[in-house]
């Protein structure tokens, strides 16, 4: 297990509480998840599920939508609250799909804790397992600089939206929408819809 993995397992009922619910989620946000869900076909995958409530608005949505994460916990707590919906403890850096299999991937915040040097990993990952002109939307902490930040559960890292557009690239895709959010009250945070290219990388 992992030191982030283990870090989320420890406090994954109080995660679960505060954020488990797409009460909890900002209108913005869900407008942009929201936006690219009806613009996907096929199956896709909720890659870093946490407690699952995302997987569950996809499913409501009329997505044929499973869930994976790293923490046994947030699955455990995704299986007993959405019975309904597909679940499994999986790595983002090891997606137990065929290449070109899924029309969409739902990265929600699930690389920020990626260190610079190991981003390429899942990257890689959402572009083996999406079919050309799938869907990826990615969740970021946004910064000036790339740079880690002492996270509530472990460190993160703030990514300037032109560093993860180029990563992006060289993954293999092309980058369709950029949003950036800032608030008084909240870190800066980004979402960034892009596209699988036609011809991979």
């Amino acid at each position: 297990m992992t030191t982030t993995t283990a870090a989320y397992s420890g406090r994954a009922d109080e995660y679960a509480q505060l954020l488990g619910a797409m009460s909890a989620v900002h209108p913005s946000d869900r407008q942009i998840v929201e936006s690219w869900a009806h613009a996907v076909a096929g199956r896709v995958l909720d890659a870093g599920c946490g407690p699952g409530h995302w997987t569950q608005h996809l499913a409501e949505l009329g997505l044929d939508v499973r869930g994976i994460d790293l923490v046994p916990s947030f699955i455990e707590h995704a299986r007993s609250t959405f019975p309904g919906v597909s679940f499994a403890t999986e790595s983002i850096d090891d997606i137990q799909e065929p290449n070109g299999a899924l029309g969409g991937v739902l990265s929600w915040f699930s690389t920020i804790h990626h260190a610079p040097e190991d981003l390429h990993t899942p990257l890689a990952e959402f572009a083996r397992v999406l079919r050309p002109g799938g869907r990826l939307v990615l969740g970021f902490f946004s910064g000036a600089s790339l740079e880690p930040f002492d996270h509530a559960v472990a460190r993160a890292y703030r990514w300037p939206a032109d560093h993860l557009r180029g990563r992006l690239a060289a993954a293999g895709f092309d980058v369709l929408e950029t949003h950036l959010r800032e608030t008084r009250d909240e870190r800066p945070v980004g979402a960034i819809v892009a596209e699988r290219c036609a011809t991979g990388h």
